[in-house]
C-alpha cells in the first residue's frame, strides 16, 4: 500500500518512528514533511497529504500533530477524505471498519511510540465492514458533492 506520512514540528519525531514501521511492513512509506523539527504550520503538510489521497495519488496517509485536531480539519476539507483522529485501539478499529477511513490523525503529545505502532497497525490491518456502513458513507459523500457543487454553481 502506498501511504503518506506528514507531521508538524511537533509530530516529527513520531513521523520517522512511523514511516520505519511502515517500511517494515512492506508499505511504500512517502515522507510529505516536514525535513526537520523546526517550528512549522500544520495546515501545509496536513493538505500535501490530503490532496494527494484525494486525487488518488496514494492509498492512505498519517498525519502526526502535536494533538492532531488541527490536522483532522483540514485533512477533511478535501474530496474523497475521511480523516480520522484516533486516540485509542478502538477509535483507529472503528475509523476503519465502520468509516473506511484513508487517513489517521495520531497526536504526537498524548501517546508513546509504542502506542502509535499499535494503533496504526491496527488501522492498516482492519478491513472496511461495508454493509450499513457503506450506505452511510456514501451519504457522507453525497453531502460533500452537494457541497462541491454549490460553491461551483456560484
Amino acid at each position: 500500500m502506498k501511504i503518506a506520512v506528514a507531521s508538524e514540528h511537533r509530530g516529527f519525531k513520531a513521523k520517522d518512528g512511523i514511516l520505519s514501521l511502515l517500511r517494515e511492513l512492506k508499505h511504500e512509506a512517502l515522507d510529505f514533511g516536514p525535513a526537520n523539527d523546526e517550528v512549522s504550520d500544520y495546515p501545509d503538510y496536513a493538505s500535501k497529504a490530503a490532496w494527494a489521497v484525494s486525487l488518488g495519488e496514494i492509498d492512505r496517509a498519517i498525519l502526526v500533530g502535536g494533538t492532531g485536531i488541527g490536522m483532522t480539519i483540514v485533512a477533511n476539507k478535501f474530496n474523497h477524505v475521511r480523516a480520522a483522529l484516533c486516540h485509542d485501539d478502538l477509535a483507529a478499529r472503528i475509523s476503519r471498519s465502520h468509516n473506511d477511513a484513508n487517513i489517521l490523525v495520531l497526536a504526537a503529545d498524548l501517546y508513546d511510540a509504542d502506542a502509535v505502532q499499535r494503533m496504526i497497525r491496527i488501522w492498516l490491518d482492519t478491513p472496511f465492514d461495508g454493509g450499513r456502513h457503506a450506505r452511510r458513507n456514501e451519504k457522507i459523500a453525497q453531502v460533500e458533492q452537494s457541497f462541491s457543487k454549490s460553491h461551483t454553481d456560484s
